[in-house]
């Protein structure tokens, strides 16, 4: 006999746990190869089963609501498999006879956090092989796993064509570590006078119409892409006196063919935007997540609430010092961009109704994976989140963004096994998220380094 892998990778579904396994099937012949009957992959080869789903209790001395936005205390998960089964007071849930136990009574019990835009491969430099740049990719999603991230939104593949899918599927497959993955593949760009080379293949789609943009999405959605990534306004620069100003790329006709045939087909778009008539043109096309915004005024933020989109700051990546360095460059030391772009957060996190999402931007250039937590700090320090609603942001937010909310984003029954531990408590210090103990990831334990271990009850 022998287990057959399968995989789901459609929108929606595509969060199906670490691995799917067909019922065993009668082996054409009898196993004649090394060791214990093994599992067959999709592509035919063998490797070894996992074992045997079990229960597996969790004591949390304290645990994050991520619904309510509280912290409550001696509190036990149980889970079967990769599924949470119950969870409430210890007082309340019995913990079944033979299950395994988790002591973390002395830790603060999370959600596995949800990075809402990171870019698993490094940039593709000329001299980088495929190879290689696999590889590099394989090692960021397991840096951003370990860190606590059991799920994560990939906003292009910097030149990789769509090598992110792959990456994708194989983590659903079970053959590597890493988060639940969301992918938007190349990317989509503007282009405004007539192609003089050939295309990159692996780099973003150009368009040049409307027709061609709602084909481009077609094409993106066609070879798995959950999200399409859309680029409204280009790059800033400050005038003389000071006044910042934007780039603007594709025609609003344009946007909008790109927004809605991506809605058509049951998608999501996320727009990368600094600021100005692009970022509103972005806003009234309706995308789904407004991207960085250094230049958002009260007037944009007001329709991003009333049009239900989200707002995702990316607030290290764009204060890191290298932009202090561009803008001392460029303006010979005059203008900054950093304080425009915090002001614009702090006023944009204020406005009630509006949703904050955290994403990094990490991209293995100028900010490293694993270290996505600084986010969570700069959503208090700068855009002025409490540190319940800067976890929500990272938790419920994201979820609700990637239409996962039934599945990952709190402990609750019936949803993955997705959980972290910290040692301390991150509503007193939200630090503590970047100092990540513990990590399970549909019941799966990927790192447990707090000085209680597991136990058999």
């Amino acid at each position: 006999m022998r287990c057959t892998s399968t995989v789901t990778a459609t929108f929606g579904i595509l969060m199906v746990a670490t691995t799917l396994w067909a019922q065993v099937q009668a082996p054409p012949a009898p196993w004649r190869g090394a060791g214990a009957i093994p599992c067959v992959g999709a592509e035919g080869g063998v490797y070894q089963c996992p074992p045997a789903p079990r229960t597996i209790a969790v004591r949390a001395g304290r645990l994050f609501d991520s619904k309510a936005g509280q912290m409550l205390t001696k509190q036990v998960v149980v889970l079967q498999g990769e599924r949470i089964t119950e969870v409430g007071p210890d007082a309340q849930v019995k913990i079944p006879a033979g299950a395994q136990v988790i002591d973390l009574s002395q830790a603060t019990v999370l959600p596995g956090l949800i990075d809402a835009h990171t870019h698993m491969f490094n940039t593709r430099r000329p001299t980088m092989t495929t190879e290689t740049s696999m590889l590099i990719a394989v090692q960021n999603v397991q840096a951003d796993l370990r860190a606590g991230f059991t799920a994560a939104r990939d906003m292009s593949s910097h030149g990789n064509g769509y090598a992110d899918v792959e990456i994708r599927n194989a983590i659903n497959q079970g053959r590597i570590d890493g988060p639940r993955f969301q992918v938007s593949t190349l990317g989509i760009n503007w282009g405004a006078a007539p192609a003089t080379a050939p295309p990159n293949p692996l780099a973003a789609a150009v368009v040049r119409s409307a027709d061609e943009a709602r084909a481009a999405v077609r094409e993106q959605i066609g070879r798995g892409a959950d999200w399409i990534k859309l680029y409204p306004a280009g790059n800033y620069s400050f005038t003389p006196t000071g006044e910042a100003q934007y780039v603007v790329t594709y025609p609003l006709p344009v946007l909008q063919a790109l927004i809605d045939e991506t809605h058509r087909l049951g998608h999501k778009t996320g727009c990368h935007v600094y600021g100005g008539e692009g970022q509103k043109n972005a806003i009234i096309a309706g995308c789904d997540t407004i991207e960085h915004g250094f230049g958002l005024n009260q007037e944009q933020v007001n329709m991003m609430v009333a049009k239900n989109l989200y707002y995702n700051p990316t607030l290290v990546r764009y204060t890191e010092p290298y932009m202090d360095d561009n803008d001392n460059k460029n303006t010979a030391g005059k203008y900054r961009m950093i304080p425009i772009f915090e002001k614009a957060a702090r006023m944009a996190a204020a406005t009630k109704g509006i949703k904050v999402m955290m994403g990094s931007g990490a991209d293995g250039s100028t900010y490293p994976h694993g270290t996505q937590a600084l986010d969570f700090e700069a959503l208090v320090k700068y855009a002025g989140l409490s540190p319940a609603r800067a976890i929500q942001a990272g938790t419920t937010i994201n979820a609700e963004v990637m239409g996962w909310q039934d599945q990952i984003g709190s402990i609750d029954k019936g949803k993955y096994a997705d959980l972290i531990a910290v040692s301390g408590d991150p509503l007193a210090d939200i630090t503590e998220l970047q100092r990540v103990k513990f990590v399970m990831k549909g019941g799966k334990v990927v790192r447990n380094d707090l000085a209680q271990g597991m136990a058999s009850r």
